[in-house]
């Protein structure tokens, strides 16, 4: 994540619901020249995606590629050989042309395996990095969309950039409802509105822990610890204890859904690190939409930088110094139907196992202990 960050390629996924305006974003952008060295792969089911005939490409600034099948599922490998292909594939006169890429989904899609692809392949990895995942919202049937379906929660969760489309349609109301309801699911994306189908590029794009106008990595920034603080009420405690917000409708999908940030005052050990994360992504790894976090191990001069979606993670970079004279841990979750309490409860119960080994008292588990376990299993 960190070497070579400025050869690899940013790719964005811009995901949101059927009829949410993805295409309508994505035919704008392609008009823009901010994006004229972009790369544009577009997904839909069946052997002709009907959104290709929608969207008007530029003179030839901007490709599009095909894919049949659907992304979230049997269309990883083709996604994955789609992208170590591209630079040769789509080459003018032998030379690489374009400097991003873009990938929409399908409206129905998860856009947590294609996030994987990006993540595990290794020659992808090694060529591409992840920008950032960027929502589309109706701002006139959201919250319609966001009660009846799941998918649609998840994609707004997972987002670094939730884009609110048909505003000029909207109720104003409404769409502040819909603002504040977004805000609580995910605290740390910025909420951009389209205006009649227009949007800045710049406000959708960059998103990413590296940014290419310092040609370096800007955690805090990616982190957005400072959001869920606002939205949550502030951390307090050793493991970062925080007020929960008032819960919404339970029938409400993203009733299911939390989105808070712990920060532990305390160093952490790689041991107990790297147990607590196994542990909670063992059980419950397709609970954890993602996971972004800086953390002092006791072991590391610098922080550690991790970032994971479901049971995936990134390697995790090393930094040289911290970013600021805070030192203490903050790691961001967005999670299903897991409470704080287990994520406190669970590192507690590890860190105090490791004292007691350290002192050479016997491992004797406590009902605490029996306690936090069942949580995770839950």
């Amino acid at each position: 994540m960190a070497g070579g960050s400025s050869q690899r390629l940013p790719v964005s996924v811009l995901t949101g619901f059927l009829g949410s305006g993805k295409t309508t974003t994505l035919n704008y952008l392609a008009q823009q020249a901010a994006l004229s060295r972009t790369l544009v792969l577009i997904n839909e089911f069946g052997e002709i995606g009907l959104d290709h005939d929608l969207v008007t490409q530029s003179k030839d600034d901007v490709v599009i590629e095909m894919s049949s099948g659907c992304l979230c599922c049997t269309i990883r490998g083709d996604l994955a050989r789609t992208l170590r292909e591209a630079p040769g594939r789509f080459a003018r006169g032998g030379e690489l042309w374009f400097d991003r890429v873009v990938i929409e989904t399908t409206g129905l899609a998860d856009p947590a395996p294609i996030l994987h692809t990006l993540m595990t392949d290794p020659a992808v990895a090694r060529r591409y990095r992840l920008d950032g995942v960027i929502a589309t919202i109706d701002a006139v049937n959201g919250a319609d969309t966001l009660d009846r379906q799941v998918e649609s929660v998840k994609q707004a969760a997972m987002a670094d950039r939730l884009l609110l489309t048909k505003a000029d349609l909207a109720d104003p109301h409404a769409l502040t409802s819909l603002q504040e309801r977004l805000r609580v699911l995910n605290p740390a994306a910025p909420q951009v509105i389209a205006e009649n189908g227009a949007v800045d590029p710049t406000l959708l794009f960059d998103a990413g822990v590296y940014d290419p106008k310092t040609k370096s990595l800007d955690v805090q920034n990616w982190l957005k610890a400072e959001a869920y603080q606002e939205s949550h009420g502030h951390s307090h405690g050793n493991t970062g204890h925080s007020h929960t917000h008032k819960h919404h409708d339970v029938n409400r999908h993203d009733a299911h859904i939390k989105a808070l940030c712990l920060t532990i005052d305390s160093p952490i050990s790689r041991n107990t690190l790297d147990a607590w994360l196994e542990l909670l992504l063992v059980f419950r790894g397709a609970d954890f939409l993602r996971i972004k976090g800086i953390i002092n191990v006791a072991e590391l001069d610098g922080p550690l930088v991790i970032h994971g979606v479901q049971h995936i993670f990134h390697p995790p970079v090393t930094l040289n110094q911290w970013p600021s004279e805070d030192r203490r841990s903050r790691i961001v979750f967005i999670t299903r139907d897991i409470e704080e309490s287990v994520l406190r409860d669970t590192l507690s119960m590890l860190t105090r196992r490791e004292a007691r080994l350290a002192e050479g008292h016997p491992l004797v588990e406590s009902a605490d202990s029996n306690a936090a376990l069942v949580e995770v299993y839950r």
